[in-house]
């Protein structure tokens, strides 16, 4: 079935991408609702030009960010949905800034989890900095409650996880530009997308599928291959909290900053800099089992052995019967920040809403019963072709002089950072080696920022910056400065070098500062 969907999806997708772009004279904001786009409605263009103090919708309060978005620039906005296919309805928002505020590029935005609504907050942020920019609800309208992640009811429909998969996106991207050639009457210089975490998966979806897309592209702390990470992701959780609190195998978060200082001080030192980091976490070799009680003294902190066996799955990953790898596990130094999969009473419930709603549906399922090699297998085989994108060759994109930087954390806790390094590799060897794909793709691995680098403060990883002067200019990044602040004071700046490169401290000078290393390959 998927095959006959996704051919229909394909000249569909084709019909748009490979439509002649057409530019007219300049169009005024609230004509652009008469835009004869196939499949498209309009069903807003009205120009706000009364900021400061305009305060977007907020029709779902994100779980993460409670405060409406304020815009403090005019700009046009437009509302709108396309329906590719029978259930299919993807609301999408596209906002621009006036002519003589554009930069004269667009800027996509990725949505985070399972999420479906738009993303206010960064269409406001992204328009206030010059961007044509456009989100999606990818093709479902959440109803959980304010406030909880959401569990992804709509899951049990195939066209709706195609579009969450990868057809919203793309599309949206598609009549964004569109629009925004019709309202500047000339057409876009330059297109980019840069996100995290799922944002960095629908990269991925881009890069793979839909190569005409983006002339750069920002993959950030990706969920790569979501269907095995999913699995990943609840076998970790299902480890740290068992059966709940009062599970012997149950892991307190209490003890969460005793194992982080366990491994530190075992691995901090390896790079020759005492800074609290564990720079190369590949090369530790921290065992739990030190921290067991007896005849571990702290017995606030020790683990039973059972908890030494939850840590050890936390870093292993998970496996097959055969005992090959599903997914990478997570590194020493990421402690802190297990309490994304950890914090109970049960397990991460993005995981567990997978299966229930996609892999699932309709079964009651419960995951009590969860076999992570039969349910990684089964959901693999009924999805991936809709939602997983982890295609190496990346030839098409490469071919029409696309530009991609790559990104995650080592302290990464909700996906694990190997993920993405393991599918760089098989980037680098599809596409003919290091230097055949450092001409167009580029690694870095982040230590020391948490989660989604640059995302809270973009000026502390600036990856939009790197890739734009790769694209626009043709000045490839060797490395991108990571500056950490505690509050508006900067304590340490260091270089992040292009993979395989990393970072290492020349002997001398201040290990605080990023002139004290130099970027060569670890023997």
């Amino acid at each position: 079935m998927y095959k006959r969907l996704s051919v229909f999806v394909w000249l569909l997708s084709g019909i748009l991408w490979s439509a002649p772009v057409i530019v007219a004279a300049q169009q005024g904001c609230e004509g652009l609702t008469s835009l004869k786009i196939p499949n498209v409605t309009f069903t807003l263009a009205t120009a706000i030009t009364a900021p400061p103090d305009y305060v977007a919708p907020n029709p779902r309060v994100p779980f993460w960010n409670p405060e409406p978005a304020k815009v403090s620039v005019p700009f046009c906005r437009v509302a709108g949905y396309v329906e590719p296919a029978q259930e299919s309805h993807i609301g999408f928002e596209i906002w621009l800034p006036l002519v003589k505020n554009w930069n004269g590029k667009y800027l996509g935005i990725g949505t985070p989890g399972m999420v479906g609504y738009i993303s206010y907050g960064a269409l406001a942020r992204n328009v206030q900095n010059g961007y044509a920019t456009a989100s999606t609800d990818t093709g479902h309208v959440d109803t959980d409650t304010p406030g909880e992640a959401p569990t992804a009811e709509w899951a049990g429909n195939t066209e709706k996880v195609i579009d969450w998969g990868h057809r919203a996106q793309h599309l949206t991207t598609v009549i964004a530009k569109e629009v925004a050639n019709a309202y500047y009457g000339t057409a876009i210089k330059y297109a980019y997308w840069n996100s995290c975490h799922e944002g960095g998966n629908q990269a991925l979806t881009e890069l793979q599928r839909y190569p005409g897309d983006f002339d750069g592209i920002v993959v950030g702390g990706p969920a790569y291959y979501m269907t095995r990470l999913q699995a990943a992701t609840l076998n970790a959780s299902l480890a740290l909290v068992g059966d709940g609190p009062e599970s012997p195998t149950f892991l307190p978060t209490a003890k969460y900053p005793a194992i982080n200082r366990a491994a530190l001080d075992a691995c901090d030192d390896l790079d020759g800099v005492h800074d609290g980091v564990i720079d190369d976490p590949t090369r530790c070799r921290f065992d739990p089992a030190s921290m067991q009680c007896p005849p571990y003294k702290d017995e606030a902190s020790c683990l039973t052995a059972s908890q030494v066996e939850a840590v050890r799955k936390m870093y292993a990953g998970a496996k097959f019967e055969d005992g090959t790898e599903i997914y990478p596990g997570y590194e020493p130094g990421s402690e802190l920040r297990w309490d994304v999969l950890g914090r109970g009473p049960g397990p991460i419930p993005v995981s567990t809403g997978f299966f229930q709603t996609m892999v699932y549906p309709g079964q009651n399922w419960d995951y009590h019963t969860f076999d992570v090699d039969r349910d990684t297998r089964f959901a693999e085989k009924k999805l991936g072709g809709m939602i997983d994108s982890m295609d190496p060759n990346l030839k098409p994109f490469k071919d029409r002089g696309g530009k991609t930087i790559m990104f995650t954390a080592w302290e990464e806790s909700a996906i694990p950072p190997r993920g993405i390094m393991n599918y760089y590799r098989s980037v680098v060897e599809t596409m003919g080696g290091l230097e055949k794909t450092q001409d167009f793709a580029r690694l870095f691995m982040v230590a020391g920022m948490g989660m989604c680098p640059g995302f809270r403060d973009p000026g502390g990883f600036d990856t939009q910056k790197a890739i734009e002067q790769w694209v626009e200019k043709g000045v490839a990044p060797d490395t991108i400065m990571s500056i950490m602040r505690t509050g508006t004071e900067v304590h340490r700046t260091r270089p992040v070098c292009a993979y395989p490169a990393a970072a290492i401290y020349n002997g001398s000078g201040d290990p605080n500062e990023a002139a004290s290393y130099e970027c060569r390959v670890r023997e």
